[in-house]
């Protein structure tokens, strides 16, 4: 790869920095209300080429993107237009502050919306940064339920660095297998597994049997599309001399991928909405849950375009690199870069996607952690057999989602609505990661760790061995309602050994981290959003089959929750007895 010229890199640096202790991007001056409207529908389309049944949002796949600037309200009239299943849509990465209710988690913050109701979302977009929503029902967001949501500074307020234009990435990956089919499987005895994904999709758009590089592999069959149809390229286009911002996202289902444009760096400068010390890279690894934004210069010889490749990580590669061109204007898009696209690390290359993951630090200026915490809770992660179907657990628990939303039952005091007995804050001290687990004590659970409002609390997510010997998976964990600081990450068992080694001086900001294989990764953050939330894998078969835990903080203090929110289970009941909701 070719350097960016490093003349400009101390100016951009200074740029930043004067910017960040200006306080760029905090105001609630001037903020409006965003309306949309959509409805939720299967739909015939074709994201690859092969003609397949997409859940789109008012007729457009991916769904609209929503911009709006910190501190707006966005309000979304969501119709369910499905005929057979709920639907809720997450806002992946926005706190939700005072409004719990929609965060957008079923049985968790909400009732499935049902087939022909409509559904008001109402809430305020905190910080600029690069974000998405999705469905958060059953493995929605497998079938293509999933947008762009891109908040930019407040009105009169500029990002703490320059760019001439944006370009906006969605990440995601593709089966032709239904999820109706897949959801089956998962929970068959035995079980069936989904297998890898078709095809990597940028902005929905992929190609499926054929290649728009096989000009470079005599393997490969030539793709012969035509601009309009649906799995056409999605072409960045760009102006020689300039420097462009690219948010890329990830609504990945399952796989880790690796982003790389053929001949430029890549400037590092935010991470999950939160600006970070920038860095320069080759490439970047990006897990499910995960966005960034990254800055390029066009530098590069003007008459040529180059490849933008997005190849498969952490997983046997068995699916192909999604490809699209960085277009030089004023060339053609039908002139094809001089060399091939740049080549995906190897899979299990984990010394190198760590070695990225680490250089991630919190730009000058942005908040500090805590010193101390109150309490800390140690999460293993292992794959289990419960009566004969495979699951996911969390200290041999695996989490299965009553029908009553955890903050309505909280919120009225239904006791019987989920199991009244938090789950283990531990692990046995003499667990053996290394060695598969022998499922002594797994169960299905549905209880909830609770905490003070105010209470700083320390998470240690613990990697382990799968139900395969010599086997273990990366595993991105998304909190919702929270951004958490990355303390650290480390290989092995967590010890007090590695106290010493916990970053407190400029951690960075996140709201998923990566556990890598065999390994540990230690957050912390303040539980001072009243609510309950989901924390969980981001890999949607593996939270599917239990992978995941529930917070919650202050539900007293929640105030009025919309009816419609509450109007299944217990709570429904709730309701009749008590219609002005407290």
């Amino acid at each position: 790869m070719l350097e960016m010229g490093k003349a400009r890199e101390p100016n951009f640096l200074v740029l930043f920095f004067f910017g960040l202790i200006l306080g760029f991007g905090i105001s609630s001056e001037g903020s409006q209300i965003r309306h949309y409207k959509w409805e939720v529908e299967y739909m015939f389309w074709a994201p690859d080429c092969n003609e397949n049944i997409v859940m789109g949002i008012n007729g457009q796949f991916p769904g609209p993107t929503i911009r709006a600037n910190a501190g707006d309200s966005v309000v979304v009239e969501l119709t369910n237009k499905l005929h057979t299943e709920g639907v809720v849509i997450h806002w992946h990465g926005i706190l939700q502050r005072g409004t719990p209710w929609a965060d957008g988690t079923a049985s968790i913050s909400q009732c499935a919306i049902n087939p022909g109701e409509t559904f008001f979302y109402n809430f305020t977009v905190d910080n600029p940064g690069t974000f998405f929503y999705h469905g958060h029902l059953g493995m929605q967001r497998s079938a293509g339920l999933y947008g762009s949501l891109i908040v930019d500074p407040p009105q009169g307020k500029k990002e703490p660095f320059h760019y001439d234009g944006e370009i906006n990435l969605l990440l995601s990956d593709w089966w032709h297998q239904s999820i109706h089919k897949q959801e089956v499987g998962l929970s068959s005895k035995p079980i069936r597994w989904i297998g890898e994904p078709q095809t990597i999709l940028l902005n929905g758009r992929g190609q499926f049997d054929c290649s728009i590089a096989a000009k470079y592999d005599s393997n490969l069959e030539p793709c012969k599309l035509k601009g309009s149809e649906s799995c056409a390229p999605y072409i960045f286009h760009v102006s020689p001399k300039k420097t462009y911002r690219i948010r890329i996202a990830s609504t990945t289902a399952l796989a880790a991928l690796n982003f790389a444009i053929g001949n430029h760096q890549l400037l590092v400068v935010e991470a999950d909405g939160n600006y970070v010390q920038p860095f320069y890279t080759s490439d970047i690894d990006i897990y499910s849950g995960e966005s960034y934004s990254v800055l390029i210069t066009t530098d590069q010889n003007p008459s040529e375009n180059y490849w933008v490749s997005v190849g498969t990580r952490a997983r046997h590669p068995n699916t192909p690199p999604g490809l699209t061109l960085l277009n030089y204007l004023p060339n053609s898009v039908s002139k094809l870069p001089t060399s091939p696209p740049p080549e995906t690390p190897a899979w299990d290359d984990f010394d190198r996607s760590k070695n990225f993951t680490y250089r991630i630090t919190a730009a000058m200026g942005s908040p500090k952690p805590p010193v101390k915490f109150n309490r800390r809770i140690f999460l293993l992660n292992t794959q289990n057999v419960i009566n004969g179907y495979v699951k996911w657990a969390i200290n041999d628990v695996s989490l299965a989602l009553p029908p009553t939303p955890y903050l309505g039952a909280m919120k009225y005091n239904l006791l019987h609505a989920f199991d009244q007995n938090p789950p283990p804050e531990v692990f046995p001290e003499d667990y053996d990661i290394d060695t598969p687990p022998t499922n002594e004590k797994t169960r299905i659970g549905n209880g909830v760790y609770q905490f003070k409002i105010g209470e700083v609390v320390d998470v240690i997510l613990q990697n382990a061995n799968m139900m395969k010997e010599n086997l273990s998976e990366t595993h991105p964990w998304h909190l919702h309602g929270h951004d958490f600081w990355v303390l650290g990450y480390g290989d092995g068992k967590f010890s007090a050994e590695e106290e010493s080694s916990l970053n407190l001086k400029n951690p960075p900001l996140r709201n998923t981290v990566v556990i890598f294989p065999y390994g540990w990764t230690a957050i912390r953050f303040v539980a001072d959003n009243p609510g309950v939330w989901a924390f969980h894998c981001h890999i949607e078969p593996h939270l599917h089959m239990g992978m995941g835990v529930v917070f919650a903080e202050g539900v007293e203090k929640v105030g009025r929750i919309p009816t419609k929110a509450l109007a299944c289970g217990g709570t429904a009941k709730s309701l009749i007895n008590n219609p002005k909701n407290p």
